[in-house]
C-alpha cells in the first residue's frame, strides 16, 4: 500500500509531499475503520520488545526522530503505526521560518535526504498546547529542544530553560539538540565547556521540578573520537540520562552523486542510508569506551531489520527512524519489530 502511495508523494517537492502525507494522515485517522486498522497491520506488542529505561517503559525499542513532526501535529497518529515512542522538535522558545525554500532534497540514488530546515517551527509555546491531547497515555513522547537563529551562543541556554519548563508537564523525555547543522555557530555548543554548563543549567532545574524527567543529548556523527571522550565525559559530569547517536552529517563522501550536482544542493544536514555506518561506530564506540555506563538510543540510516539491529548489536538500548521511514513506511516498524521477536 505504501508503495503507491510514495510513487506519488516521491513526484512532490519534497516539503510538499511532507505536509501532503501529513494531511493524508489525518484525514484517514478521522475515519474510525482506519486507526485500529492501522495498529492491526503495523502494531507490535510483546514482553519481549517492552524496554525500561531512565525510569520510562517503552512498549518497543522503535521511535519517531525528531524533525518530522516538530510541531506536535500528528504525534497521536503516528502512535498507530507501531512506535514504541515519538520524538517532537525541534522547538525553540519563538516561533521562526527557518531556512529559505527549497531546503529538502532527496538523493534517491542513496535513499537519503539533505535538509536544511532551520529548526522551522510554530515555537514551543504552541507544541506544549498540541500535546496536551495525548490519546495514547502509554506512548512515550519526547521533547526535542533548541535555540532560536537569533539568540547569540553566549544566550542559548535561556532558549533550551524555556523550552524545558514550557515542555516539561506533556513529554516524558527531553533531547538537547546541539548537533544541528543547519542553525549558525550551533554546534560550537557541544564544546566541553559550553556544553557542560547547558546541561548543568538544565539538570539543576530538572532536580528542583517535582519529578524530575530524562534529559538526553543528541550528538553529531563528524565527533572526533577525541570529542567522543568529552561527550562521555560529560554525561558523567552532569549526570544526564543519555545520549542519542547521530543528528544529521556534513559529510558527502559516500553519495552517488557529482560535486556538480550537490553544489546545486548546497548545505544541508545528510540523513538516510550513507549515515548509517558512521552512527553505528560512534554508538559502539560510546558504549565500548565508557563501559557501557549509559544509554544509548541510536538513529541513522536505519532502513531495514538488518540495519536495526546492527545498531542494537553496536549496543543501542532503542533506536529511532526517520529518513528510512520516509522511503520504506510504517511497515518498516513491524518489520523491525518481527525480528527482534525472532532473535
Amino acid at each position: 500500500m505504501y508503495k503507491l502511495l510514495k510513487s506519488y508523494l516521491f513526484t512532490l517537492n519534497p516539503e510538499d509531499a511532507h505536509y501532503k502525507t501529513f494531511s493524508l494522515i489525518q484525514k484517514a485517522s478521522a475515519i474510525p475503520f482506519f486507526p485500529p486498522l492501522f495498529r492491526w497491520l503495523y502494531g507490535a506488542r510483546h514482553p519481549k520488545l517492552e524496554r525500561k529505561l531512565f525510569g520510562l517503559s517503552f512498549q518497543n525499542p522503535v521511535g519517531l526522530a525528531a524533525g518530522l513532526d516538530k510541531d506536535a501535529v500528528v504525534f497521536n497518529e503516528l502512535g498507530n503505526f507501531g512506535f514504541g515512542f515519538i520524538e517532537i522538535g525541534t522547538v525553540t522558545p519563538l516561533p521562526q521560518d527557518g531556512n529559505p525554500r527549497p531546503r529538502l532534497f532527496r538523493l534517491v540514488k542513496n535513499e537519503a535526504l539533505i535538509n536544511r530546515m532551520g529548526f522551522n517551527n510554530k515555537g514551543v509555546k504552541a507544541a506544549a498546547q498540541k500535546l496536551k491531547s495525548r490519546k495514547d497515555k502509554k506512548l512515550i513522547i519526547g521533547g526535542n529542544i533548541g535555540k532560536n537563529k537569533v539568540t547569540p551562543n553566549e544566550e542559548a541556554v535561556n532558549d533550551y530553560v524555556i523550552c524545558f519548563n514550557e515542555l516539561y508537564d506533556v513529554v516524558d523525555y527531553f533531547v538537547v539538540n546541539v548537533s544541528s547543522p543547519n542553525t549558525p555557530n550551533l554546534r560550537d555548543l557541544q564544546e566541553k565547556e559550553p556544553l557542560t554548563a547547558l546541561l548543568n543549567t538544565l539538570q539543576d532545574i530538572n532536580k528542583r521540578k517535582p519529578a524530575p524527567k530524562p534529559i538526553l543529548l543528541k550528538i553529531a556523527p563528524d565527533l572526533t573520537n577525541t570529542q567522543l571522550d568529552d561527550i562521555i565525559d560529560i554525561v558523567k559530569i552532569t549526570g544526564i540520562a543519555g545520549v542519542i547517536a547521530t543528528n544529521t552529517t556534513i559529510d558527502r563522501s559516500q553519495l552517488n552523486y557529482s560535486l556538480k550536482e550537490l553544489q546545486d544542493i548546497g548545505a544541508g544536514g545528510l540523513s538516510g542510508k550513507p549515515l548509517s555506518k558512521r552512527s553505528t561506530e560512534v554508538i559502539r564506540y560510546l558504549k565500548t569506551k565508557s563501559g557501557n555506563a549509559f544509554p544509548v538510543i541510536g538513529v541513522g540510516g536505519i532502513h531495514s531489520a538488518a540495519d536495526a539491529l546492527e545498531k542494537l548489536d553496536a549496543g543501542a538500548d532503542l533506536i529511532q527512524l526517520y529518513t528510512g521511514f520516509i522511503y520504506e513506511g510504517p511497515a518498516l516498524i513491524k518489520r523491525i519489530n518481527n525480528a527482534i521477536l525472532e532473535r
